[in-house]
């Protein structure tokens, strides 16, 4: 409620969690006469129904829909992470001029590249593990390298499908998956360099209705990215126009496999890749470019741009600014 409290803002912001708080903007807009624009981290109620937890044609799914049309079409412009959420928005019939791709970010001062470690090739995954998640795949490779010491599989985080994992390899006596908890910001960049490969995994039918943020915390670190998802995605075209790690079809756990044996026997290619990740990172996904890049959508004046930027690089990559400056963010 704090857009209602402060004095009248320029432009208010709108995340997408919790879902519809779009609606909330546009009413702001209405009352307030500010400009709106909603940031979409997430497409509801698409995401809903790619994982199972909405029906596509249910009464509650059609609601929330026609909220959030509506309050899209009305915004001054909606900010999405990626070409396939564009794509996402415009077949709900959004027009397309009010759609800016904005890609996501990671803070090249708070992680910053550390040597690869020796012995076992390290997969590593970090952070949530939920239901837009692909864990079939990765799953039938760690059961394929049960206990192989040439292999480690390192899941740093949590989440209801992080646990299905857990327990499977819990039951098998699998040893060389190690299951830790969710690194704090300060130990992140540690965490992430205990890694050979960052891995980061997406069902093939929730593309556009997110994009995997964890990717560029990875190339922060110096590593390259182990994508598995599908190819029109974020990740595979960030993977495709740097050369900065591998793209895997969901599913394709033979093709996986084949892969890290290469990458094992040469590991030349896994640290040319990780160099090339961190200056891709370093050229286009650092906090102050990411950040400067959500400024020239909004088209904030010089002060209040310079203000917002500042506000921008002291929160996480999934938030916005804050009120203060009168840029209000309805979160």
């Amino acid at each position: 409620m704090a857009g209602f409290r402060i004095g009248r803002p320029d432009t208010v912001i709108t995340l997408t969690t919790p879902p519809l708080t779009s609606v909330y903007g546009r009413l702001l807009k209405l009352s307030r006469g500010c400009r709106h624009f909603i940031w979409e981290m997430d497409v509801y109620p698409d995401i809903a129904v790619d994982v199972g937890t909405l029906d596509s044609r249910s009464m509650l799914t059609c609601v929330i829909g026609a909220l959030a049309d509506w309050s899209r079409r009305n915004a001054d412009g909606i900010i999405v992470l990626g070409e396939e959420m564009k794509a996402r928005l415009i077949a709900r019939d959004i027009p397309e001029n009010k759609i800016h791709v904005a890609e996501n970010w990671a803070d090249g001062a708070e992680i910053s590249p550390l040597p690869f470690p020796a012995g076992a090739l390290v997969v590593h995954y970090s952070g949530n593990l939920g239901l837009a998640h692909d864990i079939e795949t990765i799953s039938a490779v760690i059961q394929q390298y049960a206990n192989d010491e040439r292999f480690q599989f390192v899941f740093a985080g949590g989440g209801s499908r992080r646990q299905i994992i857990e327990t499977l390899c819990r039951e098998q006596g699998i040893a060389n998956a190690v299951f830790r908890p969710y690194s704090t910001r300060a130990e992140l960049g540690t965490s992430l360099a205990e890694g050979h490969l960052g891995l980061v995994m997406q069902l093939r039918q929730t593309c556009g209705s997110i994009v995997p943020s964890k990717t560029y915390g990875i190339m922060a670190a110096g590593r390259p990215v182990l994508y598995i998802g599908p190819r029109e995605a974020t990740p595979a075209r960030i993977i495709h126009r740097f050369q900065c790690g591998w793209q895997v079809n969901p599913g394709d756990s033979v093709g996986l496999a084949n892969l890290l044996e290469k990458l094992n026997s040469e590991r030349h290619l896994i640290f040319e890749a990780g160099a090339r990740s961190r200056q891709a990172f370093e050229s286009h996904y650092d906090r102050p470019i990411a950040a400067a890049r959500i400024i020239r959508i909004l088209g904030l004046e010089p002060v209040k741009a310079q203000a917002a930027v500042s506000d921008l690089r002291n929160i996480p990559a999934v938030e916005t600014a804050s009120g203060r400056h009168k840029t209000a963010a309805a979160s």
